[in-house]
């Protein structure tokens, strides 16, 4: 079988005479730096179904190892952090989360051979343009967020000045563009377009400008350190706009930063999966833990679940034999049951809205 590696004193482990076979399989995503938070959630769901496989036997009767990769959201850290896959003999990567270290990693991944299923990358083009049919996600996608926002915005807030603003990312930009071109084909009128630049401490420049402008409703495409700082910067000149973003905000983080300047604020995310009859078990053991399951920690957890049982069904960790799997499985998940289209994408319930409240983030009932 492909890429499965003898354990010995090179990899710092030792099993006595007996060497065991195991299959290595990474986590990438942003470990150190501003949006570790997200890292975090990977790594815990990641380890989380690593123990729970390996509790049972591994894979085809073989022990899973996690080999972790810190990327800090970074393109070129990211390919880097892909080649070390390479030569540390991964098999899938679970990851990495934002797309804009997905994307270019992904093409190491393709000619590498390794299989890739992203838990939260969300740009359209990682999977409208994945080089290889070994890329995945089990995530949505923006424009289907973007949809969603849109219309959003435009059933509750007609006649209010709208603003859309993007931190310049993969993500952050097509995300705010994807919800922009909903809203304007829906027939909505943008109050102003604006760019920010992502790890700043101080927007008050911008704020200013969007005061002055008499934004009552501002959209964010970007990440919850810098979404956070501009709600609370927005209480602070005494601004009582309403702010929406997208799933990077799905983490407590968000409410660390601003305090109670973000109760009200809107985002879009997937159906809650903490919620899911099958997931409760995983939940209460990264509870037990002391680790999250909030945001992307059981989409992890998924992605890990899918390629363990693509893996059995093949028969092999072999690359094309899984692949196949891949392509023509139904798995069931944390998530739910699902299976992926022939793009990579995934077929679960979409995007909902949510609101920040007291704290937490919970579904919006109106």
């Amino acid at each position: 079988m492909k890429k499965i590696l003898l354990a010995s004193a090179a990899f710092g482990l030792s099993f006595g005479a007996q060497a065991q076979a195991e299959i290595v399989i990474a986590v990438a995503g942003p470990m150190t730096g501003q949006y570790a938070s997200f890292g975090e959630q990977m790594k815990g769901g990641a380890e989380q179904a690593v123990a729970d496989l390996n509790a049972k036997g591994g894979i085809m009767g073989e022990q899973i190892r996690l080999v972790v990769g810190d990327d800090a959201c970074d393109p070129k850290q990211a390919v880097a952090v892909a080649n070390q896959f390479a030569g540390d003999g991964v098999t899938f990567v679970a990851g990495h989360f934002c797309s804009g270290s997905s994307i270019p990693a992904s093409s190491v991944y393709a000619d590498e051979q390794i299989i890739q299923i992203s838990p939260g990358s969300t740009n359209p083009k990682f999977t409208d343009e994945r080089p290889s049919d070994g890329i995945f996600r089990v995530c949505g996608r923006d424009d289907q967020q973007g949809d969603v926002a849109g219309r959003y915005l435009i059933d509750h807030y007609a006649g209010k000045k709208v603003a859309f603003i993007n931190d310049k990312t993969a993500y952050g930009q097509g995300l705010a563009d994807a919800t922009q071109a909903v809203y304007e084909a829906q027939g909505g009128q943008s109050a102003m377009s604006e760019s920010y630049t992502a790890g700043e401490k101080d927007y008050t420049a911008l704020v200013s400008k969007l005061k002055q402008a008499g934004v009552e409703v501002l959209y964010v495409g970007g990440y919850h350190t810098e979404a956070g700082l501009i709600k609370r910067q927005m209480q602070q000149q005494g601004m009582d706009t309403i702010m929406m973003s997208g799933d990077a905000l799905v983490t407590d983080e968000y409410w660390a930063i601003t305090g109670d300047a973000g109760e009200g604020t809107m985002m879009t995310f997937s159906p809650d999966p903490r919620r899911n009859e099958e997931a409760k078990p995983v939940v209460d053991a990264l509870t037990a833990a002391g680790k999250t399951a909030e945001g992307y920690a059981l989409y992890t957890y998924a992605a890990i679940q899918v390629y363990a049982d693509a893996v059995t069904a093949a028969g092999s960790t072999d690359y094309e034999p899984v692949v196949e799997a891949l392509n023509a499985g139904d798995f069931n998940t944390v998530l739910g049951a699902l299976k992926f289209d022939d793009k990579g994408d995934v077929t679960l319930p979409g995007y909902i809205m949510y609101e920040w409240k007291a704290g937490q983030y919970d579904y919006v009932t109106n």
